[in-house]
């Protein structure tokens, strides 16, 4: 009788025996690497009181001058709608997905109809959405993210404003912060070349060849992933330190100019302060 009057009294408050409790804070996760179509996407949720009450579901990207995905296609330059004959712009369908997550909390989510991930029980949400569902349990299972030492969180862009006059090519920066910590960095350049793409997909590709012609220990998108990593660490680009030609001593496997990297992450990171 004890038992049952204990479940009336769980019941009376709206708890469910069988509901997983979330901690409270910040969830990140995102894809392993850049897809196909030179785009990673990443998951932001945010819980209070036990319960999913905002989710972000954006990218980053290898393409040239790319920022966040969101930004990316608000700015006209995704254009599912004219190209790919959806219903609604990438951003738009993906924001009715947060809003089911959050409306119903079902982050383990499975009804998909095909192996592709596309769902009926979405309205609004014709593309796939199973990588949305299975970075929400990524990150859940991951954990709250650590506080960190920046007040607002976000997606932050920065490129040089010429290009070198030697290489012809000029650096960008994205940086992705949640929580006040730095959880990810993509450092790529452009070209003043309209036939080359980005330095990290010419890099990639083997067009780049610093180890070739220029005697490097790696190429140039294996140091700069270093360099990501390292600032990843050190959550602030002024703990790095540059010697007076513009490299580090600090990061080990990393041989090419840092500098500009590390000043254009500061740069970013002022409107996160």
């Amino acid at each position: 009788m004890k038992r049952w009057g204990f479940i009336v009294v769980l019941a009376a408050f709206g708890v469910s025996l069988g509901a997983q409790t979330l901690k409270d804070g910040k969830y990140f996760a995102q894809q392993d690497g850049f897809g196909s179509s030179g785009w990673k996407s990443q998951i932001v949720l945010e819980v209070k009181g036990g319960k999913i009450t905002a989710a972000n579901w954006n990218g980053v990207s290898n393409i040239a001058g790319a920022q966040d995905k969101k930004t990316h296609d608000k700015a006209g330059k995704y254009n599912m709608v004219k190209f790919g004959k959806a219903q609604a712009e990438w951003y738009q369908q993906a924001e009715k997905v947060e809003q089911y997550l959050v409306k119903t909390q079902d982050y383990k989510f499975n009804k998909y109809k095909d192996a592709e991930g596309h769902t009926d029980a979405i309205s609004g949400a014709s593309i796939h959405v199973k990588e949305f569902f299975d970075l929400a349990q990524k990150a859940i299972a991951a954990g709250p993210v650590a506080k960190g030492l920046y007040a607002k969180d976000g997606w932050y862009y920065a490129e040089q404003a010429e290009f070198d006059k030697q290489s012809g090519w000029k650096d960008t920066v994205l940086l992705t912060v949640v929580n006040g910590r730095i959880v990810d960095v993509v450092w790529n350049g452009i070209s003043n070349d309209s036939a080359k793409k980005s330095k990290i997909v010419e890099s990639v590709s083997g067009n780049y060849n610093m180890v070739k012609f220029g005697n490097a220990q790696a190429e140039w998108h294996e140091q700069a992933a270093k360099a990501q990593a390292a600032l990843i660490a050190a959550q602030d680009p002024a703990k790095i330190a540059v010697k007076a030609d513009g490299k580090t001593d600090a990061i080990a496997g990393v041989s090419i100019h840092v500098a500009p990297f590390l000043q254009l992450a500061a740069n970013a990171l002022k409107a996160a302060k």
